[in-house]
């Protein structure tokens, strides 16, 4: 049986580049990727371009067709990206990304699964499900915020009556 190979761990006070390499986890204050793969990165600023991350945490994220897993941060810059959760104060996004959490977003030519923020600049974009107080732009959704509110209580009123009924059910048996 072949025995999986340790990836490497870089930790540095400073800034540490990334480029051709698998790597497990980075620490840094300035983190650069090129063409790398990462699962875990904590720094200050991370900035990847052609490169994989499954988990980044860090102040500032800048990354250019790019995959990411979760990403938690104060701004998250994903040009041309896909992400799957990104959680943020300020994102600006285009791409692919399944949930994106933010006070502010900017989203141009993009999909997006679930968006909620408190204020949205939409150019191109379409989501399933949209929370939002401010929305400027252009966004097709399948689900609004009046659409999730009608939705949550209509299933929440034929779940009521299949366990009012299935009751009524057991109690005749």
């Amino acid at each position: 049986m072949v025995e999986p190979e340790e990836l490497p761990v870089f930790e540095s006070p400073q800034i540490t580049n990334v480029m051709h390499a698998d790597v497990k986890s980075v620490h840094a204050e300035l983190v650069r990727m090129r063409q790398a793969d990462a699962e875990f990165i904590r720094a200050e600023e991370v900035e990847m371009q052609n490169s994989a991350a499954a988990n980044v945490k860090a102040g500032q994220v800048t990354a250019r067709q790019s995959g990411l897993g979760m990403v938690n941060a104060t701004e998250a810059r994903l040009e041309n990206a896909a992400a799957g959760f990104v959680r943020a104060e300020n994102a600006s996004v285009s791409g692919y990304t399944a949930v994106l959490g933010a006070r502010s977003a900017d989203i141009h030519h993009s999909a997006v699964g679930y968006l909620a923020a408190k204020e949205v600049h939409a150019e191109d974009v379409r989501t399933v499900v949209l929370l939002a107080r401010n929305v400027n732009g252009n966004i097709t959704t399948t689900l609004d915020t009046r659409g999730v509110v009608i939705a949550g209580l209509i299933g929440g009123l034929f779940g009521g009556l299949m366990l009012l009924l299935g009751r009524f059910l057991l109690r005749r048996s």
